[in-house]
């Protein structure tokens, strides 16, 4: 039954319904809204599972893109790291992975070291070890391995070096070897250059050491000759003509002395190991005569003989550096003297070579000694740097090993040989051949007009000091007999009388091997024959002197004998002026008289050398002991006082450089101008710049060589 209300007054709708149909209804909505519900439920629940499965993807995603981000971040930092990676499987004896600079670093490509891992051993140069060693064999896990190694590029060839860490690891119950390869040529060429600039630092300072070490030697030779004849001066004194001759060589060991110090001062040449020659005009007679009186000190404390002699000599002047000729014959004498026992002989003989090329001469210097010699295998080496031949006998004289490298250093620049020749207990010779340019305007070949045509004899027991010196006889126009006999030398002149061809002159060498030259001029005079005598000889005449002109002789010539040596004694002999020589100080020029100076010098006994030598030439010399007193002077002086300054540069108070700059700054141009030349023991190019900026005019070195200081005072008077 239903029921209703009809809204009309209070009248109710009533109706009547079958069961069955009401059930069916509410039977439908209720499959309905299970249905309904079932859809929801099935709704909820796929949606949390979606959500579920979103969340999933989202955080394995993630992981994803962080292992990505990973695998990209480790393949770009192996790309620019200069370490190679790789994974391998103990068991199996592949690579899991292989970083991809493998190639950039070491020239194999990621194909091919996965396919074969053998190809590693590739790397290793042909000639190593590595190349069959397994450095992996054992390796456990937890282990690890370091080692250094060279590898070589596969595409470049390249040499580099890598150091190997090897580490045992297990994954998942398997051995893997992870190996690390750290390319360390860099660090390597960069302790490489470091190592080398620390050697070349070392070398440069043993360069330095040994050169001054070598100079030191080589400055006491002459040191030596100074000394000793200083003291044969002081002993002396009453012996006008005796000083004089020492105090000629005291001025020859100087002026070497002061050419090795120039060297030393000269740093350039150290740091760079390199010199320069510096050609003048050198008469070869003067160069063996100068070292004959350096060295002869050496000779006559060591008892040794020593033997110069000059052969076939026609040009005797020549351009060369003269200084540096006299560093390589002083070196191989000094050799000589150091390896050859007392008693032995030594002998220097320089030779003229024939032809010519270009206006040079061939020039031969032989240094030959009767010493200890030396072994074949060390006469080759004996050239190179610090070479010394190392046995009992040697290793107790004292030396660098650097003298004959200079020596042939010297030589090569001049663009000659040098050689020698040896064997051990038989002395050594050595060699040099040097072409030097010929001095043609300044040959001396005229005869001498007193003796043209005159006979004279030459006694000599050396063959060819008998041949050169009857050569030269015939240049300057005699006609020469030689003789290699004392006595056949007495017996040829009692012929040369008997047959009315007396000998003219006589040329007598002082020992001969039957009879000395004394003896022999004591029975020539004998046979009443006043020719003229001339005494040859290679030693210092001066302890024979007395005797030798007692018995008749009447000049005396020293070894080696050269074409104006032996002009000068024949000239001398006949009594005829002898050309005369330059002194000890060049000739005083007139010009100079009544000059006025102002020497500014703060050491009074160069001042007193300086004034007396200024005095000699006819200056007016005023002094200042410092840069204050000679501005002073200067700017108070009336013009013209002064001719010149002579500023010496380290004073107190006011040194050179400042003083010039006052004088420079004077009001009045007359003395404002005034010539200024420096003097300074600074001997640097330095120097010399800086006393041409300050205002200076000249520039002179102590200790001045006069000839220096005439020739600068010529130029700015």
């Amino acid at each position: 039954m239903v029921y209703e209300s009809t809204g009309i007054q209070n009248w109710i709708l009533v109706g009547l319904v079958p069961r069955d149909t009401v059930n069916a209804a509410m039977n439908q909505l209720w499959r309905r809204t299970v249905q309904i519900v079932a859809l929801v439920e099935l709704s909820i629940a796929a949606m949390v599972l979606l959500m579920v499965m979103h969340r999933g993807r989202t955080k394995l995603r993630r992981q994803n893109t962080a292992i990505l981000y990973r695998d990209v971040l480790f393949e770009k930092l192996s790309q620019n790291v200069d370490d190679v990676f790789l994974l391998l499987d103990a068991q199996k004896n592949r690579a899991d992975y292989v970083s991809p600079n493998i190639e950039r670093l070491l020239g194999l490509t990621l194909k091919s070291v996965r396919k074969n891992i053998g190809t590693l051993a590739l790397l290793y140069p042909a000639d190593s070890p590595g190349r069959t060693k397994n450095r992996l064999e054992g390796l456990a896990c937890g282990d690890q391995r370091e080692w250094d190694t060279e590898f070589v590029h596969q595409k470049t060839g390249e040499h580099r070096w890598f150091h190997v860490v090897a580490m045992g690891s297990e994954v998942e119950g398997q051995t893997k070897h992870i190996l690390v390869l750290s390319d360390r040529t860099a660090d390597r060429q960069a302790n490489q250059a470091l190592s080398d600039a620390v050697a070349a630092a070392e070398n440069a300072n043993r360069a330095k050491s040994t050169f001054l070490s070598n100079m030191s030697h080589d400055i006491r030779t002459p040191m030596n000759a100074i000394i000793g004849f200083t003291t044969l001066a002081v002993s002396h004194l009453d012996d006008r003509d005796r000083v004089k001759e020492y105090l000629t060589k005291i001025l020859a060991s100087g002026s070497h002395l002061l050419s090795l110090i120039n060297d030393i001062l000269d740093m350039s040449r150290i740091e760079s190991g390199k010199i320069q020659l510096d050609e003048t005009e050198v008469n070869l007679s003067d160069v063996l005569h100068d070292i004959k009186t350096i060295v002869s000190g050496q000779f006559y404390a060591k008892q040794l003989e020593l033997y110069m002699d000059a052969i076939d000599i026609t040009d005797e002047d020549v351009y060369c550096d003269k200084t540096r000729l006299n560093q390589i014959l002083m070196n191989l004498l000094s050799n000589a003297i150091k390896f050859t026992p007392a008693g032995g002989t030594v002998s220097l003989r320089v030779r003229q070579l024939a032809g010519q090329v270009s206006g040079c001469g061939q020039y031969e210097f032989r240094v030959k000694d009767n010493g200890i010699g030396m072994s074949p295998e060390f006469a080759q080496r004996i050239f190179e740097p610090f070479e010394r031949e190392r046995t009992s006998t040697v290793s107790k004289i004292q030396g660098t090993g650097l003298g004959m490298a200079i020596c042939k250093n010297i030589v090569d620049m001049m663009g000659g040989t040098i050689e020698v020749q040896t064997a051990p207990g038989k002395g050594s010779e050595f060699i040099v051949r040097v072409p030097l340019r010929i001095q043609a305007e300044h040959r001396k070949t005229e005869k001498i007009a007193a003796l043209e045509g005159l006979k004279a004899l030459v006694v000599d027991d050396d063959f060819n000091t008998c041949d050169s010196v009857t050569r030269m006889l015939v240049t300057v126009g005699m006609r020469a007999d030689w003789t290699l006999s004392g006595k056949e030398a007495v017996l040829r002149a009692r012929q040369s009388i008997e047959m009315g061809d007396t000998y003219k002159a006589y040329i007598i060498d002082w020992r001969l091997p039957d009879m000395n030259g004394i003896e022999v001029t004591r029975q020539i005079r004998s046979l009443h024959d006043d020719t003229p005598i001339i005494i040859l000889t290679a030693y210092d005449w001066s302890d024979i002197e007395v005797e030798a002109k007692a018995a008749g002789v009447t000049a005396f010539c020293s070894k080696p004998m050269f074409l104006s040596d032996l002009r000068d004694s024949l000239m001398t002999a006949i009594g005829q002026k002898e050309e005369e020589k330059p002194g000890v100080l060049p000739k005083e020029p007139t010009d100079f008289a009544g000059k006025h100076i102002l020497l500014a010098e703060d050491n009074e006994l160069n001042r007193e050398i300086a004034v007396e030598i200024l005095n000699a030439y006819g200056f007016e010399v005023d002094t200042a002991e410092n840069g204050a007193i000679a501005v002073e002077k200067v700017r108070t002086a009336a013009p013209g006082q002064y001719d010149l300054v002579l500023m010496d540069v380290q004073m107190p108070i006011m040194d050179g450089y400042t003083a010039t700059r006052r004088i420079r700054e004077l009001e009045n141009p007359a003395l404002a101008g005034i010539p200024i030349l420096a003097i300074t023991a600074n001997a640097f190019d330095e120097d010399r710049r800086n006393a041409l900026e300050c205002g200076m005019n000249g520039f002179l070195s102590k200790p001045i060589v006069i000839a220096d200081l005439v020739q600068e005072m010529r130029k700015v008077l």
